[in-house]
Order: C-alpha cells, then sequence, then structure tokens
C-alpha cells in the first residue's frame, strides 16, 4: 500500500493556484499596456497635424487637469500606474518561465516544439528586446538624451531627428514588429487566461489578436515611415 501525505497532495494544488495568479498578474498587467498603447498610438498620429498640434498635444499631457489639479499629476498617475504594470509583468513572465523549467527540466521534444508559433517560443527574448526599445525610447523622446535634434525643446523636432536618421529609423521598426508579435500572442494568452475563449471561439479570438496587433503597429510605423521619406516635416 502506498501513503500520501496531505503535504505531498497540497503541492500541486498550491503550485497550480500560483501559477494560475501569475497568469492573471501577466494577463492584467498587459491588458493595462494595451490600453496605453492604443492612446499613446492615437498621439502619435497628432504629427500629421503639423509640429504646432503635435507640440500642442505634449504640452495637453503635462497640462491636463490643470487648475483643479497640479501641472502632471495625471500624468505622473499614468507612468506610475504604466510601470507597476511593466514591472509585474516581468516579474510574472520571468516567475512562469522559472516554474515551468523547474517542473521540467528535459526540454520540450522537437516535434513539439515545431508545433509552437514562432510568436510563443521568442516571447521570452522578444520581451527583453521591447524592454531595451523602451529604455531608448524614453532616452531619445522623452529626455533628449540621445536625441541628435538641434533643439530637443521641442517634441516634434525631437521626432524628426530621430527619424531622419535611417539607423535609429531601422531599430524602431524591428522593435514595433517584435511589439507586434508579442502582442498578438500575449492578447491570445489573455482571453485563455481570463476564460474569455474556448476551442469553438478560438479562430475568432485569434484574428482579432492579430488585426488588433497589425492595426496597433501599423498606427505606430506609420509616422517614422512618413518622416523618413520625408512625406513629413
Amino acid at each position: 500500500m502506498t501513503v500520501t501525505t496531505s503535504g505531498q497532495r497540497r503541492t500541486p494544488k498550491v503550485a497550480k493556484t500560483n501559477s494560475v495568479v501569475k497568469k492573471v498578474v501577466m494577463a492584467v498587467s498587459g491588458i493595462i499596456m494595451i490600453l496605453y498603447l492604443i492612446a499613446h498610438m492615437i498621439g502619435n498620429l497628432h504629427a500629421f497635424q503639423g509640429a504646432q498640434a503635435y507640440n500642442d498635444y505634449a504640452t495637453w499631457l503635462r497640462t491636463f487637469g490643470e487648475p483643479a489639479l497640479p501641472k502632471r499629476t495625471i500624468l505622473t498617475v499614468i507612468e506610475v500606474v504604466l510601470t507597476v504594470s511593466v514591472l509585474a509583468h516581468m516579474w510574472a513572465a520571468f516567475s512562469l518561465w522559472y516554474q515551468a523549467k523547474r517542473a521540467r527540466p528535459v526540454g520540450y521534444v522537437t516535434k513539439k516544439a515545431m508545433a509552437q508559433s514562432y510568436a510563443s517560443r521568442t516571447m521570452r527574448w522578444g520581451g527583453v528586446i521591447i524592454l531595451a526599445f523602451i529604455v531608448y525610447h524614453l532616452l531619445d523622446m522623452t529626455t533628449g538624451t540621445v536625441n541628435l535634434a538641434a533643439d530637443k525643446s521641442e517634441p516634434f523636432d525631437r521626432l524628426v531627428a530621430s527619424f531622419t536618421n535611417p539607423w535609429v529609423t531601422a531599430f524602431y521598426v524591428i522593435a514595433l514588429v517584435l511589439l507586434g508579435m508579442h502582442l498578438r500572442h500575449g492578447i491570445w494568452s489573455a482571453t485563455q487566461t481570463l476564460g474569455q475563449s474556448n476551442r469553438r471561439r478560438e479562430r475568432t479570438v485569434n484574428a482579432a489578436a492579430t488585426s488588433l496587433s497589425v492595426l496597433l503597429i501599423a498606427g505606430f510605423l506609420v509616422v517614422p515611415l512618413a518622416i523618413a521619406i520625408g512625406a513629413l516635416r
């Protein structure tokens, strides 16, 4: 007779619960970041209205809520929520990867690895590249530290200075394509985690995830590419 202790019975359940919690954290934090990306993409499109409209939009972001609230209050709240979401997303992703690695020290067989989508298999490294891109983007467009504009005080000037440089534009394009792949797989995974998908709706969810990712990344790419080819100055 084999006796199973209560501790042995509980361990798999605890591990499974921890995994579910981490997946929910990853899904919710991802949704927050997607909402931010949609708002950010729409804001970027003000560039097509001209330098003054784009600079006015940048100023509005910092003064929104005045005079009821001090300058930059709402923007700071958004930045804090976004930072917490990014850190939570990274923590959940790393924890789930490490947990899976410990549970399965022997790698998947080749046949199963081949069945996985490219985006799924590159989520981890894609996330690292996207993080590096975010850091560069902040140094380029927000602080102007690495921006090549002669006058870094105006957001539109920083925008044009970056995307008239072919190397910077190429880096942005590559990073945004990786972001699109990350988003597509992430949106699909979030619907699975939050119980909004099943086998019957899987095709619809896949189509919706792909469509949203393509539209979002296209919205981000159109401004740098327009500047790069000289259509926007």
